[in-house]
């Protein structure tokens, strides 16, 4: 690993949300890694959000005198009350705001007909709502050199989907129009704005409930041969983070191993 005085990301201050577990936890780990210090924030499970404190004051002690690297926030991401909250507790902590991903989401797979009013709120207050006011209220403290980053879904551009996703991908399908409206809006104070979208990741979200008989087939149908990891996922995030994405804005990159 690079000195800290090299790494690409020291002195920024990130939000994660959902950022304990799965893809969320991988972006955590690696925006420290590359030297951003991060707040991330979790919804219900305690356990995994002090899991991940106790490996990250392991490995990325702060110096001394300094706030911990990570700090955990407990919210609900689809909360405009706790969405402020979370905002002014990552300026308290560390005085300013440099990179927000909005990664929360659920996702429960019913058809049209089996889709209930309740169901289809939830999830566009979730994965649509949530996402939507971070950006509203971080904008603002981000300055030149801000970046947003969304996570959509390669199912989106998928050539075969399942009823069930229905909802789910409605969603992703307004993250995406978000992402390509928003870059306009906010290219003028410098600030990009991007999404990532994985393709079948190997996840306990995404495992959990499917057959080995049917796992294989989900891989059978990406060309690579294999499931993506959340680092892979968190990889790109970290470029998007970085100086090097400084021309990229509008745009979804799909990681997906040439899924079609």
């Amino acid at each position: 690993m690079s000195s800290a005085s090299t790494l690409p990301l020291q002195g920024k201050v990130a939000i994660v949300t959902g950022g304990s577990k799965g893809i969320g936890a991988a972006i955590t780990l690696h925006l420290l890694s590359l030297g951003a210090n991060v707040v991330f924030s979790y919804s219900s499970d305690e356990s995994s959000a002090s899991a991940l404190e106790a490996k990250i004051n392991s490995e990325f002690p702060a110096p001394h005198g300094a706030p911990p690297r990570a700090v955990s926030f407990k919210g609900d991401s689809s909360s405009i009350p706790d969405i402020d909250a979370l905002v002014d507790y990552t300026l308290k902590t560390y005085h300013h705001l440099n990179i927000v991903v909005a990664n929360a989401a659920i996702m429960s797979l019913q058809d049209l007909a089996h889709t209930t009013e309740e169901i289809f709120d939830r999830h566009m207050s979730v994965n649509v709502k949530g996402p939507f006011f971070l950006a509203q209220r971080t904008a603002q403290h981000l300055g030149e050199g801000g970046r947003i980053i969304f996570l959509s879904s390669s199912l989106i551009a998928n050539s075969s989907v399942a009823p069930p996703y229905l909802v789910y991908l409605a969603t992703k399908g307004a993250i995406e129009q978000m992402v390509r409206v928003l870059a306009r809006d906010l290219a003028k104070g410098k600030i990009t704005v991007n999404a990532v979208a994985p393709g079948p990741t190997a996840t306990d979200m995404f495992l959990n409930g499917k057959s080995d008989a049917l796992l294989q087939a989900i891989k059978s149908s990406i060309p690579m041969g294999r499931f993506g990891t959340p680092e892979e996922i968190a990889d790109i995030v970290g470029f998007l983070s970085g100086e090097g994405s400084r021309w990229v804005s509008g745009q979804v990159i799909r990681a997906n191993g040439a899924m079609a």
